[in-house]
């Protein structure tokens, strides 16, 4: 696409120069129209551990400086194929929760509105219910898969409905996400009891482990999901504290464990070619982050989960691969 605004040239400025937007990208107000906008949601009210994910998007995109703009995993510049900006922060109010909920809803309907696809960096996972809801009014409703060390399908916390633990138990309540498609993958560790996992079963979630990925390999975990998926519109929920905390210090709430960077990321390449329609990358807290390792997986995933909305959205005119020859020979380069 020849008419796309891409990132600031590296060789005219230095990465660690200029505007500090996701990847160097253009603002949303710099551009006629997006294909894809990244936007950031400052919101940490519905932790139940450690605070400070609410510096998680300006700590992401600061990370993101180094991403460059052809991605040879999926064997596309996805800043040329599909005009991307950053729509800077969603402001919401830090202590009501129901009100953010709410404003982070009528934001994302207003940034998709003309059928632009939204890549959110977070922020608790909160935001993800309100996120799924204006995806399902674009959509109806969605296939998930939910990355994450933990179900996040709980009911209340000190009697609150509405946390970073509660959001998928209330998608399904409002009937917002396709229960023939979801799946969590990820998960470990210890629950509060068998019912955690009798109720996930209820609500129609498989799961696939972090020991699973461990024993059969993100190929083989990559194709399962494909298939569970099929044609939906897919949306796309990543915790970050799915990575070990030796990949991902930098969150909330860390657990032994866990999937390297390497498995997340080539588990999503293997998503080349489904109908991705939104996703969000939530639960980034630099207060214990080291050396910037959470920020840079952080910032490599949403930049992956951009370039898969991208090859998706491919004008006609493009001359690349076929996706199928893509995913068959992601690992040649």
């Amino acid at each position: 696409m020849s008419d796309t605004i891409g990132p600031i040239d590296s060789a005219k400025v230095p990465r660690y120069a200029g505007q500090a937007g996701f990847a160097r990208l253009p603002r949303l107000d710099q551009v006629e129209r997006a294909d894809i906008v990244v936007a950031g949601v400052p919101f940490d009210a519905g932790v139940s551990f450690r605070p400070g994910a609410r510096f998680g998007p300006s700590h992401i995109r600061d990370a993101s400086r180094l991403l460059r703009p052809f991605n040879p995993a999926l064997d596309i510049a996805p800043f040329d194929v599909a005009q991307v900006a950053d729509a800077g922060d969603i402001a919401v109010n830090p202590f009501d929760i129901h009100e953010a909920i709410d404003a982070i809803q009528e934001a994302a309907l207003d940034l998709t509105r003309d059928g632009t696809r939204l890549v959110t960096i977070g922020g608790d996972h909160t935001i993800a219910l309100p996120l799924l809801r204006a995806a399902a009014e674009r959509h109806g409703p969605v296939a998930l898969l939910h990355f994450d060390a933990h179900l996040d399908t709980w009911d209340t916390y000190f009697g609150a409905e509405y946390t970073h633990g509660t959001p998928f138990r209330r998608a399904f309540e409002e009937g917002i996400i396709d229960t023939e498609a979801l799946s969590h993958v990820g998960t470990r560790g210890p629950l509060y009891g068998k019912r955690d996992l009798e109720d996930d079963r209820r609500f129609g979630f498989g799961i696939v482990t972090s020991a699973d990925v461990y024993r059969e390999g993100a190929d083989q975990v990559a194709a399962k999901l494909r298939d569970r998926i099929g044609g939906r519109p897919l949306y796309i929920s990543i915790d970050i504290d799915v990575l070990d905390p030796a990949h991902a210090p930098g969150t909330g709430t860390p657990e032994a464990g866990g999937i390297t960077s390497r498995e997340l990321l080539e588990i999503l390449r293997g998503f080349n070619g489904l109908n991705l329609i939104g996703a969000d990358v939530v639960e980034v807290a630099p207060a214990y982050d080291h050396a910037d390792i959470t920020g840079i997986a952080a910032s490599h995933v949403a930049y992956d989960l951009i370039s898969l909305i991208a090859a998706g959205e491919l004008p006609q005119h493009v001359n690349v691969p076929d996706r199928e020859a893509r995913g068959n020979d992601r690992h040649a380069y």
